[in-house]
């Protein structure tokens, strides 16, 4: 089986981190996003995964490498010259897809992150004998989304509905699909969305079906959302792996700290936290709801909360980093610095306090 990522463009949602990687290597619960989805495909059968992309495809590639072998799995770049929309690149890729096997191919948004039950959605494709299925997620506030309107003892889809103003359901397009070959004769090679081109054809066609996603699902594009996407993950390995988190006097909830990491003395780490490769967490520090990226340190008695602290950054002695602030790569937070809501571009040192959410160049 192959399976399409669309990795697409700037990831400017996720500055400053992406400032320093493609989006989809922004390390997510200690290791790239993208190597969730990667290793879950693999999982499930997939042995070439082809990267949609228009921005540095050689950094993905040349990082991609190494799990190419570990993984034992191919992975290659279709490079858009122009954004394509969610159905462009199929068009573009169509070659690196097709093959003899005629059998269906995944595509992924790679923002998405979940349990991914692919096994579970290949199952369920082959029972409907359509031509294509997708993934929906429940929500609380289906206003703010297109709703997947559909049958709910077979799955068939009947309708998309954008933004309802009235309740016509609670579902929406989880970004996880599973598609013949031939769906790839409906799409030109121009900029086209699938959600709203190629599936509502399909579903005219009464050929489109739609899974429930079992368990957590998360657009993890943004920070606040990456924030509480890192929750939703910890709380499914709790049910799924616990041995993964750590426990301990010092741990509070579910928390993941990387074998290379260490922590000191009277820490007070969790909830809702991942500590990631080489990190250093001084003696009496204070951790919550946050990501401390590859080779960070936090110094003696600082507070984190609600935060990402990029690699290789330093938060000073005594200093508080909260609400939604986020340090790019290489960033220095001096002693005793108070930060609330600052995005800081890569490279910079903090010396005076930053009180109201601003961007830090």
């Amino acid at each position: 089986m192959k399976a399409l990522i669309l990795v697409g463009g700037f990831g400017t949602r996720l500055r400053p981190l992406t400032l320093s990687v493609p989006k989809p290597l922004v390390d997510f619960a200690n290791k790239p996003m993208i190597l969730h989805q990667i290793e879950a495909l693999k999982d499930a059968g997939v042995t070439e995964v082809v990267l949609a992309i228009n921005y540095q495809p050689e950094v993905m590639l040349n990082f991609l490498k190494d799990f190419e072998a570990k993984l034992g799995i191919k992975i290659t770049c279709s490079q858009e010259t122009e954004p394509l929309g969610t159905a462009g690149p199929l068009a573009l890729a169509r070659d690196k897809l097709l093959d003899s096997s005629n059998e269906p191919f995944f595509v992924l948004n790679s923002d998405v992150i979940s349990e991914y039950p692919l096994k579970a959605m290949i199952e369920f494709h082959k029972s409907h004998g359509g031509e294509a299925s997708i993934m929906v997620t429940k929500v609380d506030e289906p206003s703010k989304y297109g709703v997947v309107v559909m049958e709910e003892s077979t799955g068939l889809v009947e309708r998309f509905v954008e933004k309802p103003k009235i309740f016509v359901g609670n579902k929406i397009n989880a970004g996880i699909y599973l598609l013949n070959p031939q769906v790839l004769d409906r799409i030109e090679l121009r900029p086209t969305s699938i959600e709203k081109e190629v599936f509502p054809a399909i579903a005219g066609e009464r050929r489109l079906y739609a899974m429930v996603l079992p368990g957590f699902w998360m657009d993890i594009g943004q920070p606040r959302d990456y924030i509480a996407g890192l929750r939703l993950y910890l709380d499914s390995l709790r049910k799924r792996t616990p041995s993964k988190l750590v426990s301990g006097a010092h741990v509070l909830g579910n928390v993941l700290v990387h074998d290379t990491a260490t922590i000191g003395e009277g820490c007070l780490i969790g909830p809702d936290v991942a500590v990631g490769p080489g990190c250093v967490v001084e003696s009496g520090v204070r951790l919550s709801r946050c990501t401390v990226m590859r080779g960070a340190r936090i110094k003696k008695h600082a507070c984190v909360s609600s935060s990402i602290v990029g690699w290789h950054s330093t938060v000073g002695q005594w200093a508080r980093v909260e609400n939604m602030t986020i340090l790019g790569e290489d960033v220095h937070v001096g002693d005793e610095i108070y930060t609330n809501g600052g995005v800081v571009l890569p490279h910079k040192e903090i010396k005076s306090n930053i009180v109201k959410p601003e961007i830090v160049m």
